[in-house]
């Protein structure tokens, strides 16, 4: 079964720029399809930004190239006006995820952001992190 997430900023960004790092694994799930990554205009256009940062000292080809790769797995999910109703968060950069998880009926909103997580408490999506994703799909299979 495919599962259907939301993988905010810092989930994506660990994924594609450290290949050896603890989230490496969200590559292959997305490129052999056991998940599904949503993506709206706003969330595509703060990956895209932060993408740009003088600290991961990319070029503009490579950040590119780093977005086409994950886009190519993406669904595009539209986000209806007026936008769905979702608990207010500390940083309103954040607001859009929560829209996507909506709008494109995740199963999953994944994130390291504490401030996501405690929203978990009062959302209808599911907040997860990058660690209990891992753990749904391959440890917890036989539960």
């Amino acid at each position: 079964m495919t599962i259907r997430v939301v993988l905010d900023t810092n989930i994506v960004l660990s994924a594609l720029i450290f290949r050896q790092g603890r989230l490496s694994w969200l590559r292959e799930a997305w490129s052999q399809k056991q998940i599904i990554p949503l993506v709206s205009g706003d969330t595509e256009e703060e990956i895209r930004r932060v993408l740009s940062y003088p600290k991961f000292k990319l070029s503009s080809l490579e950040q590119s190239v780093l977005l086409d790769e994950y886009l190519a797995y993406c669904e595009r999910c539209p986000i209806p006006e007026p936008p769905p109703s979702v608990p207010e968060c500390r940083d309103p950069k954040d607001t859009p995820f929560l829209c996507l998880a909506i709008a494109g009926q995740a199963d999953y909103l994944v994130t390291g952001d504490r401030d996501l997580l405690v929203v978990g408490e009062l959302f209808s999506v599911p907040i997860i992190t990058g660690e209990r994703l891992y753990q749904r799909m391959f440890l917890e299979q036989d539960e």
